[in-house]
């Protein structure tokens, strides 16, 4: 069970980090697309992986796995705009809606995560899942970025 953990994860990192750097790109119009190909896929493996480790572990539906699905819906729109739509017309900042939307979930899971597993962000939040004004001021941080950015992408994305 550690190993699917342990690997639960890593995807889950990679996700995130090639999410930022298409972000990144967008900003600049730049459409990446084996990084955007990797960010997209790896999300998906995240999420689809994360629908599967909780029922291992638990008796219960999880917060994790709503936003799990969530996620994938997003997820399905995004891949619809950019493959089968080309980003033409509206569907362009659809997928930037939908495509950041979910890095910016799987961002609120890392947070989430961090604050349960290092123990000086514990101490500032304690609990499972994570309460206090430490973790709410580090969320709305986290949020606020998020829909600056988001407008921001939607503003400058368009790619040739």
């Amino acid at each position: 069970m550690n190993v699917v953990i342990l690997i639960h994860v890593a995807i889950s990192l990679i996700a995130i980090i090639t999410g930022f750097i298409v972000m990144s790109g967008m900003l600049d119009s730049r459409r990446m697309p084996s990084m955007t190909n990797t960010f997209l896929w790896t999300t998906i493996l995240t999420n689809a992986s994360g629908l599967i480790i909780p029922p291992l572990l638990f008796d219960k539906f999880l917060p994790s796995q709503a936003i799990a699905i969530l996620s994938l819906v997003l997820l399905a729109i995004a891949c619809f705009a950019l493959y089968s739509q080309n980003l033409a017309g509206k569907w362009r900042w659809v997928y930037v809606l939908t495509a950041l939307i979910s890095l910016y979930l799987n961002t609120f899971v890392l947070v989430i995560q961090l604050f349960l597993r290092i123990p000086a962000l514990s101490a500032l939040a304690p609990g499972a899942p994570p309460s206090g004004p430490a973790f709410g001021v580090v969320q709305l941080m986290v949020l606020a970025f998020f829909a600056f950015m988001i407008f921001r992408v939607i503003r400058r994305y368009h790619p040739a």
